[in-house]
């Protein structure tokens, strides 16, 4: 049986605007960021990269709306942003930022859901940033994302900022 490849952190280096000023000026880098999902339901946490251009599996075949009021008991999810830098110690989690995503469970074909494109885009950037954005996380949410960074990124967690570490437990 063939192993599935497990996805790893994006930690690159570039400039893209190749140094020259122009093109690309004010654009943002997204070599040093993955979207971590994570499923309470399940009990996991994963890389999806398809996240970044909203095409991961629990947004396939969902149509969005901003307000959470018609969905029939949805589960839950949350897309977390984690930035990763490279320090003196190796490669360690920079920033990070939590993002709801409800996804209603009625049997249809195209079903429901609630994500904010705002937060979304703001918390990708806050984490980029340095900021830690997960108080809004439910505990147990927060504890699957922490013991997946710890267990299958450790090398990362190992150097990560306490702010991150504090935040998460």
């Amino acid at each position: 049986m063939a192993e599935e490849k497990k996805n790893q952190f994006n930690i690159l280096s570039g400039d893209s605007t190749g140094g020259d000023g122009s093109y690309g000026v004010g654009m943002i880098n997204l070599d040093n960021i993955s979207p971590v999902i994570v499923d309470p339901q399940e009990n996991k946490a994963y890389i999806e990269m398809e996240a970044l251009h909203a095409r991961s599996k629990i947004e396939k075949k969902v149509r969005f709306k901003p307000d959470k009021e018609p969905l029939v008991e949805p589960n839950l999810y949350w897309i977390v942003w984690v930035a990763t830098q490279v320090g003196q110690e190796g490669p360690y989690i920079y920033g990070i930022g939590a993002c709801e995503l409800q996804v209603s469970t009625e049997d249809r074909r195209i079903k429901p859901g609630y994500k904010s494109m705002p937060e979304h885009v703001n918390n990708l950037d806050k984490s980029l940033k340095g900021k830690v954005l997960v108080e809004h996380m439910d505990d147990k949410s927060k504890k699957i994302l922490m013991d997946y960074l710890k267990e299958e990124h450790s090398e990362l967690w190992e150097n990560t900022r306490d702010e991150v570490i504090d935040a998460l437990k």
